[in-house]
């Protein structure tokens, strides 16, 4: 059956998420609602064919605690190539992410790093197709 996965995460403060993904990311804003005029509760990104769902978060959701290196949740953004990856963390750290692990190669053979949004919420970014057999990819 097809079938496509999207994020679906919460911020405290959902218009800063916005910004920050789109400057740091590189992600476009395709929808997006408020109740209200000027506010943001619900927002939806996206790179290539990844989507990222931005919602407005209530009181006392927050990010899951950084512990021995990771969260409980990350998403795996995969890029084509390790140029793209490098170029990528560039682009995150220069826009103010906390650095978790550079870019490096895994034992499985995953070229990614690991950074934690302004909100602290975990991204990992690689050459790694998740699902994909790995000698396909190796």
């Amino acid at each position: 059956m097809p079938a496509t996965l999207s994020l679906f995460t919460l911020y405290r403060d959902p218009a800063a998420a916005v910004a920050w993904l789109t400057g740091a990311f590189g992600m476009e804003l395709v929808n997006s609602y408020g109740a209200e005029e000027g506010t943001l509760d619900h927002a939806e990104l996206r790179l290539g064919e990844a989507v990222v769902m931005v919602q407005a978060a209530a009181d006392g959701q927050t990010a899951s605690p950084l512990v021995e290196g990771s969260t409980s949740r990350a998403p795996v953004l995969s890029l084509d190539s390790e140029a793209e990856v490098d170029a990528l963390f560039v682009r995150v750290r220069d826009a103010g992410a906390t650095v978790v692990q550079a870019p490096g190669m895994t034992p499985w053979g995953n070229y990614r790093f690991e950074v934690l949004d302004p909100e602290g919420h975990q991204w990992s970014v690689g050459s790694y197709r998740p699902g994909e057999p790995w000698d396909a990819q190796w």
